[in-house]
């Protein structure tokens, strides 16, 4: 696997390739954003990750040329993970076009997970509310009727079940 780095943040880069660093995957960091695009036509990587804030073009318009690329068919279709600084950024991730993303700090289980998400088109959006889930009814549709109209009042069964 090879991932291009998007970052001029050394902790960055350190963190990034202590979590997804392997014998089968190999990096190219770009310390400048405005290099992205062209390193990705010229060797186009499995998955590009990039820090929402690096130098002189920053990780939504990174991910925006990207995409313009892609749509204008003079750049390859690459995953894309942004890392946000925190949670009021899902805002600006959303409308980046990014395909997944964390918010900082990071950690090796959530970046493996999320890099694997965008590669795999299963994206990983942090911040982003989960909408509720329905109750579960529990009551009993089925309770027999007595004779004057009334509810019976039956309780439902307890089933004992086995440990292990």
């Amino acid at each position: 696997m090879h991932i291009l780095l998007a970052t001029d943040a050394d902790w960055i880069v350190d963190e990034i390739t202590a979590a997804l660093g392997g014998p089968d995957t190999s990096f190219t960091v770009c310390r400048d954003g405005r290099a992205v695009s062209p390193v990705v036509a010229k060797r186009p990587p499995d998955l590009v990750i990039t820090d929402l804030q690096v130098g002189s073009m920053g990780g939504m318009a990174i991910s925006l040329a990207l995409r313009n690329d892609e749509s204008l068919a003079t750049g390859p279709r690459v995953p894309i993970l942004m890392l946000l600084d925190r949670q009021a950024d899902v805002y600006l991730a959303q409308r980046s076009q990014a395909d997944a993303w964390l918010i900082k700090p990071l950690d090796a289980l959530r970046l493996k997970r999320a890099a694997l998400g965008a590669i795999d088109g299963i994206g990983v959006y942090e911040g982003v509310p989960v909408p509720p889930v329905a109750p579960i009814d529990t009551t009993d549709d089925t309770a027999d009727d007595t004779a004057d109209g009334s509810e019976s009042e039956t309780s439902p069964e307890e089933e004992p079940a086995p440990a292990g």
